[in-house]
């Protein structure tokens, strides 16, 4: 997880007194100086401004170059008891010579008797860690080391099957309607500064010599796109009806999914701090130099100049929100993970407001953040603060589900 003590780093600021005053880039006034007052302005001429803002200095650009890309179910059959139909699905890329494949996790409701709504995310450590269905291929790929989860040597194995299963409440989304879908996030880009040579990175000539070459969140958020290609061929799933979800960093991927990607119905965020929903020039938590620092892989080049600097960037996270307007997003928090800045995140949320203003006058938030465990719900748009750490855990998915129930209705 990228969560540190605060003995780690002195320099911290966890005190709102101490958060410098900061005055936020403007989100509905053109780069040509034009206030945008509608909603055909702000698709035509202001969101594809901040798109690209966000690609070159942030995330980096999607290579461009022709890939072949195919799909292949390798494993469809009933499973949990009867409960659900898992399917396992390879996704093959190939380019001038080159093959690289990722394995996609899908879960269906057995019982249900149309497509369904699905959600689709990432996850940290392998398909086989999110369930102990010992059905599921247990991912070949280089895999972070963690004794918790009994894995050394960069490889998973069976010792480390179901091993986050408590992050992915399988039976119950299965159980309220919903579909779950996944990839290990290490199969499209492996989470090491390998100067953009390996996963899926390896198709193409990447390098960071070029300032906004696509980085690893970038990469991430491309293969959830992939697995979205997918989603839409199958014919039991509601593909206008699917939620992309991310916890932490592969929260900052599911916003730039979100965000470059509008098949996408609904956006979440859970937890996911600096780079992802909070603030950047609050420096509140985690900064721009922490990050950019322990992670350099994560964000293209030229991300990197705001580094101690952030008041320079001519972005800051809210605009990214607001880019998934008019569909559905929902922002959530913890209150011990301050190095997340819950208020940044809640804060980028109700900034990014605005813009679905110009879809529905109606559309408002509180100006502060709600309390612990009482989450807001106003379609399209939602918030929450729960208990406890830096986690994706039950009380959170219960309410995405929650907010789905109204936003899919």
């Amino acid at each position: 997880m990228a969560l540190f003590s605060p003995a780690a780093h002195a320099q911290t600021n966890y005190d709102e007194n101490k958060v410098p005053n900061y005055e936020l880039p403007e989100l509905l006034r053109s780069e040509a100086g034009k206030v945008v007052t509608t909603t055909t302005e702000w698709e035509k001429q202001r969101r594809p401004e901040l798109l690209e803002l966000f690609r070159e200095q942030v995330y980096g650009r999607f290579p461009q170059g022709e890939l072949n890309f195919q799909t292949e179910v390798v494993d469809e059959a009933a499973a949990l008891d009867g409960k659900a139909i898992r399917k396992q699905v390879k996704l093959h890329f190939s380019r001038k010579g080159q093959q690289h494949e990722v394995s996609l996790l899908v879960y269906l409701p057995a019982a249900a008797e149309k497509p369904v709504p699905v959600f689709v995310g990432l996850n940290f450590y392998g398909n086989h860690t999110i369930h102990a269905d010992p059905n599921i291929l247990i991912s070949e790929s280089w895999v972070p080391n963690n004794n918790r989860f009994c894995i050394s040597n960069n490889q998973a194995d069976e010792v480390s099957r179901g091993v986050r299963a408590w992050r992915w409440p399988v039976e119950r989304l299965l159980a309220r309607g919903y579909g779950l879908a996944t990839i290990y996030c290490g199969e499209i880009d492996p989470d090491f500064d390998d100067d953009f040579q390996n996963g899926i990175h390896g198709l193409f000539e990447a390098t960071k010599e070029e300032k906004a070459t696509w980085s690893t969140l970038s990469a991430w958020a491309w293969g959830l796109s992939r697995a979205m290609d997918y989603l839409q061929q199958d014919d039991q799933v509601e593909s206008e009806r699917v939620a992309v979800i991310g916890h932490s960093r592969l929260g900052k991927a599911a916003l730039w999914a979100g965000a470059t990607d509008e098949r996408f119905a609904m956006v979440i965020s859970n937890d996911s701090g600096c780079g992802g929903a909070a603030l950047s020039r609050r420096r509140f938590g985690e900064t721009l130099s922490d990050i950019n620092g322990n992670f350099p892989h994560w964000f293209c080049e030229n991300f990197k100049q705001y580094n101690g600097q952030e008041d320079k960037q001519p972005i800051d996270q809210h605009q990214l929100l607001a880019l998934m307007a008019p569909r559905a997003l929902y922002v959530a928090s913890a209150q011990q993970d301050e190095w997340a800045d819950p208020k940044g995140e809640y804060l980028s949320l109700y900034h990014a407001a605005a813009v679905y203003r110009l879809y529905d006058p109606d559309v408002e938030l509180p100006a502060t953040p709600p309390q612990v465990n009482t989450p807001v719900h106003q379609v399209p748009l939602a918030y929450h603060i729960r208990t406890g750490t830096h986690d994706i855990v039950r009380y959170d998915w219960e309410r995405y589900m929650d907010f789905a129930d109204r936003v899919f209705e």
